[in-house]
């Protein structure tokens, strides 16, 4: 008779789509005690006014996502639950959007649900399911340092779906807890596997949006959401000075943003700051898009590295990592790129490599010229 209690018990986040399902059938098929669990996470028959409840949306978190990953649970004799995290996610991921927007602000709500919400409740239900790791569907992977004896988190094996770049929070205690079956395979290989399996959402379209707003129209969203007075209007500005034009809020405005300025010129124009303070977005043509560095807030290092290492910095997901230097001065963290760098976003995460390894970031607070 097999004994269960030898066996290590997982917890898998499934949301539904592919990647998440993938690494279920593998854990299984390794011997794990798997344990299915759905973040139930935003309901748009709930949220959305004007949602129509059978339509359907290019995003995650809905209803039909659940709806996949529990017949992919039931093909993989998994047991599943679903459990109501709305609330959290409105607090720390939907409100937090919405804040840093009407702020000027251009927040990663990805980052913020991996990092308030995601691994936090994961690790704690595990717990109480008695499992040993939380498991989930990301591209990356995680390493052992045996000389340091230290976990190192490493970019995932698919350059074009590797999201190590959203892990950036990981602690040393969450990755001694946590596997990405998925880390080491392309997106190719992960749909080979489920078709193999026969699993419902093998060819299953992925999502690009905004989980939490229909159609990415974020203006809207927040519109929608905010008092009158949270919007701030004002003038836009030429970076030389010139009066351009007045805008209905700067919730509607990011920085290297070319479309919706409305201004007519004989160059194009791009969002090159925005100050919250007077209420002003200032645009001007590319060269003045371009910085020096930026100071972080809220920065965060998985683990220690010596001096005079050689830093690369992703200043959003999908950026090319970029050489620069670290500078720590007390509690202020500053970052300096080598070649300046174009739309340096306030509000997005900035994530350092050495190598393929991640070694933290931050979020980007006040940019240099």
């Amino acid at each position: 008779m097999r004994l269960k209690s030898m066996k290590k018990r997982v917890l898998i986040a499934m949301s539904g789509g592919v990647d998440s399902s993938v690494a279920a059938a593998m854990l299984v098929e390794q011997g794990y005690d798997v344990i299915g669990v759905t973040m139930q996470l935003w309901d748009y028959t709930q949220n959305e006014s004007s949602c129509d409840p059978n339509s359907k949306f290019d995003t995650c978190c809905s209803l039909d996502d659940v709806a996949d990953a529990r017949m992919v649970a039931h093909k993989l004799g998994i047991p599943f639950y679903v459990f109501d995290y709305q609330d959290d996610f409105k607090e720390n991921v939907v409100d937090y959007f919405t804040d840093e927007y009407l702020k000027g602000r251009t927040p990663n709500p990805c980052v913020a649900c991996n990092t308030f919400l995601k691994f936090d409740h994961l690790l704690d239900r595990a717990q109480r399911l008695g499992c040993d790791y939380v498991a989930t569907g990301h591209y990356a992977q995680i390493q052992y340092d045996e000389v340091y004896g230290q976990y190192k988190l490493v970019k995932g094996l698919d350059p074009k779906k590797d999201q190590s770049y959203f892990l950036y929070s990981m602690t040393q205690d969450r990755l001694s807890k946590v596997l990405f079956p998925v880390g080491d395979l392309t997106k190719t290989e992960v749909r080979n596997i489920a078709e193999k399996y026969g699993l419902v959402n093998a060819a299953k379209k992925e999502s690009m949006e905004i989980c939490f707003i229909p159609n990415n129209d974020y203006a809207k969203f927040i519109a929608d959401r905010a008092r009158d007075e949270d919007l701030i209007k004002g003038e836009i500005r030429h970076e030389d000075g010139r009066l351009l034009g007045v805008h209905a809020g700067i919730h509607q405005f990011t920085v290297g943003q070319r479309k919706g300025l409305k201004i007519s010129s004989e160059y194009p124009l791009y969002v090159t700051r925005i100050d919250s303070e007077t209420g002003i977005v200032f645009a001007g043509e590319d060269k003045y898009l371009y910085r020096s560095g930026f100071s972080f807030k809220k920065f965060h290092m998985i683990r220690n590295f010596g001096n005079n290492i050689n830093f690369e910095v992703k200043i959003r997901y999908r950026s090319q990592p970029c050489p620069a230097i670290l500078e720590k001065n007390d509690e202020i963290v500053t970052l300096k790129f080598v070649n300046q760098q174009k739309s340096v976003t306030p509000g997005q995460i900035a994530v350092l490599y050495v190598g393929d390894e991640v070694v933290g970031g931050g979020f980007i607070d006040k940019v240099f010229v």
